[in-house]
């Protein structure tokens, strides 16, 4: 799809769930009716989650606003008309009918990636340790650190609470 200095990004409502195949309908309608000079781009805004669940990291993607695309356009009748008419969607975002473009700033907030960590642990939680020398000792989290993926749990070892720092995917939960 072609970019015109004179698009602008707007915010289009989906059902939610529907993102995928309204941008999948939207790039076919686009590219059937020749408007490539006039829908640049269709993006929906996700993010890369770390989830940690028994101990195991797996990275997801994750719709940072579900229920919603982002299209690059220029507003014309014949533009808004093709969008608005898209199999899954409802309207765009703005005042009355009057579609609101995004700044480039609010654009390059929303697209930007915050890297989330998301946890099967919490403060207060019993853990068993997965490796290193304190392997299979269980033990209470007292600090997480999402930024550095590290985790404070007390250990008792010779009747004395110890602290040890570990990595995140070092420890699972204790299910009792």
């Amino acid at each position: 799809m072609a970019d015109n200095p004179s698009m602008k990004w707007y915010v289009v409502h989906t059902y939610s769930g529907y993102e995928n195949k309204v941008k999948a309908n939207l790039d076919k309608n686009v590219e059937n009716n020749g408007l490539q000079d006039m829908i640049g781009a269709v993006e929906i805004p996700v993010e890369e989650v770390l989830e940690i669940r028994n101990g195991k990291s797996h990275v997801v993607q994750r719709k940072r606003m579900p229920g919603y695309v982002l299209v690059r356009m220029v507003m014309t009748n014949e533009s808004w008309y093709i969008v608005r008419n898209t199999r899954g969607v409802t309207g765009f975002v703005g005042a009355g009918n009057k579609p609101s473009p995004l700044s480039d700033e609010e654009y390059n907030e929303i697209m930007a990636a915050i890297p989330v960590t998301r946890l099967d642990v919490q403060v207060g939680d019993e853990v068993r340790i997965l490796n290193g020398i304190f392997e299979n000792f269980t033990g209470k989290v007292t600090h997480i650190d999402t930024a550095l993926k590290r985790v404070t749990v007390v250990v008792e070892m010779l009747n004395r609470a110890t602290n040890v720092d570990l990595e995140l995917d070092e420890v699972v939960r204790v299910d009792i």
